[in-house]
């Protein structure tokens, strides 16, 4: 049982869809993270003693598994973007749009976070883009030991772009330091202006603000430089990026911002 919010971890299941380098032969350098260093194992642990702080404990665990992810990555070059959103903002349908104007320029490969089902994962895979699906059962966000096991199974090249699509959740996914280099937030103007002010522990997390189905604008009660506002009331200085991806509004300005991301956290 996750000791932050209380869903449980005891059915995360990971999935290679697509394949990403060749598996035959290569440096060891193709491992994931948990493959080189299982954290927790290879030395014993002395038994705890006294009360201690589950909430703290578990955060902490999960921060020390980041610092190996972002080591990782970072060495090989390869840019994890962390990709959160309520449901239904349009994560997904961003995705497939950005690896098909993306991948000429960059090798680009998807961890699909959901509590079930492959559908996200089978839309990735449409595009022709190596992906991994995790399965969280009950659980409500993504963690670092997943996205190590993820990127375990997905290998990807070096110097590539991994996109990571986090569980449909405003709240927990917020709380867990994955070793990306910058996490996104993904709101619709169909949720309303106040999203950020409703939510502001992920919101204050952001290195960057997608606002998604701007083309909805003319039939929604939202006025885009509130919520833009609101946003940065909540982060400070926040880059905002208004976007469409229905009509491709904003797209290369989003396309722009991914090529000068670098492997460590901004």
């Amino acid at each position: 049982m996750c000791g932050t919010c209380g869903c449980g971890e005891a059915d995360v299941r990971v999935e290679l869809l697509a394949f990403g380098p060749d598996r035959s032969g290569g440096p060891d350098r193709s491992r994931g993270p948990d493959q080189e260093e299982p954290a927790g194992h290879g030395h014993r642990h002395e038994p705890l003693t006294g009360v201690v702080d589950i909430e703290t404990a578990l955060l902490a665990k999960n921060d020390h598994l980041a610092g190996h992810n972002r080591a990782w990555l970072a060495e090989r070059g390869i840019v994890a973007l962390n990709l959160m959103s309520s449901p239904g903002s349009g994560k997904t349908s961003l995705l497939a749009r950005t690896i098909a104007e993306l991948t000429p320029s960059r090798p680009v490969s998807v961890i699909e976070g959901d509590q079930e089902t492959r559908i996200d994962a089978e839309r990735i895979r449409s595009t022709g883009a190596p992906v991994v699906q995790i399965n969280t059962g009950a659980g409500c966000h993504l963690d670092a030991d997943m996205l190590a096991r993820g990127l375990a199974e997905l290998r990807p090249p070096d110097g590539s772009l991994v996109f990571v699509e986090n569980v449909g959740n405003l709240v927990c996914p917020a709380l867990f330091d994955l070793g990306e280099a910058a996490r996104i937030v993904v709101v619709s103007v169909t949720e309303g202006e106040d999203k950020p002010l409703k939510y502001p522990q992920m919101f204050s997390v952001a290195d960057l603000v997608l606002i998604n189905k701007v083309d909805l604008l003319p039939y929604v009660d939202v006025q885009l430089p509130r919520l833009v506002a609101h946003c940065r009331a909540v982060r400070p200085g926040v880059r905002v990026l208004p976007l469409s991806v229905t009509t491709g509004e904003g797209m290369a300005a989003w396309c722009d911002w991914l090529l000068t991301c670098d492997p460590v956290r901004r």
